[in-house]
């Protein structure tokens, strides 16, 4: 089975042209004509992970954050990109980036996978795009497009309990927020990722919480004691894509092997 198989599936759930104008979403190296001998899952496309795939006997890795998103003028090993890059030519691995057009779809999407976990209901988008005739997979099968979720917990908690429940499924060992309103939690935002850019929208939902990461200082201020912020961390955020884009994988194709990566690329650590 060519790659080509593979990305056209990924970008039926995920069009590339949903991606952001910064980003840098699809097939990185390798040949759309190339037949796959297995596929390694990643969050990260790091050299580690790379060496992995080829361990496992892998020619492609599927991950969300792309290796490249700036152009590179040299590319001669000096940093952990470049290294990446050159080890994965050499050993013929294509690298297929799946990153913000997967954040602004809502079903297989990063954030209906958190909304899951969670167990919300009556799933939302936070932004919503009007669809167009370019998408017709998703007026087919009634997806939504734009950024981030909102949706109901089924009893309210109290919000040292939500906080628990969050760090708990979400495997974080810190969650930054802001201060405990002292009313219950019912309603939770969600947007994977770097997401303190979305707060106003999150709050005209008049939602309780808003679950994302990558809040800088003077943007906890904003929440204007309207609503919690809770920040677990981009990867923490993020980490369910993988096993978003296997379930899809495996789902739609048996005739090769498709792993999860073992490795942690977390370039953060909390003490």
């Amino acid at each position: 089975m060519q790659i080509r198989e593979l990305t056209n599936l990924l970008e039926s759930v995920a069009p590339l042209d949903l991606q952001e104008s910064y980003d840098n979403a699809g097939l990185i190296t390798g040949d759309h004509a190339r037949e796959i001998t297995g596929v390694m899952i990643s969050l990260d496309m790091t050299l580690s992970v790379i060496e992995e795939a080829i361990a496992n006997g892998c020619n492609v890795v599927v991950g969300h954050h792309p290796i490249i998103f700036k152009g590179l003028k040299k590319i001669n090993g000096y940093n952990y990109v470049e290294k990446a890059i050159i080890h994965a030519i050499r050993n013929d691995v294509a690298l297929y980036a799946i990153h913000t057009n997967l954040d602004n779809v809502l079903y297989h999407g990063v954030n209906q996978k958190i909304a899951q976990i969670l167990g919300l209901s009556n799933l939302q988008m936070m932004i919503p795009k009007p669809l167009s005739a370019s998408h017709p997979v998703f007026s087919k099968s009634g997806n939504a497009v734009g950024a981030g979720i909102v949706g109901d917990l089924e009893k309210a908690l109290d919000e040292i309990d939500f906080l628990n429940l969050l760090k708990d499924k979400m495997q974080t060992s810190c969650i930054r927020h802001t201060a405990l309103l002292n009313k219950p939690v019912s309603k939770v935002a969600i947007c994977g990722g770097s997401g303190s850019s979305f707060l106003p929208a999150a709050m005209a939902h008049n939602v309780d919480v808003y679950v994302s990461a990558d809040f800088k200082y003077h943007e906890f201020f904003d929440a204007n004691d309207r609503i919690l912020i809770a920040d677990i961390g981009h990867f923490e955020s993020e980490q369910y894509t993988m096993q978003v884009l296997y379930d899809l994988i495996t789902e739609n194709f048996t005739n090769f092997a498709s792993y999860l990566t073992k490795i942690s690329t977390n370039p953060i650590n909390y003490l």
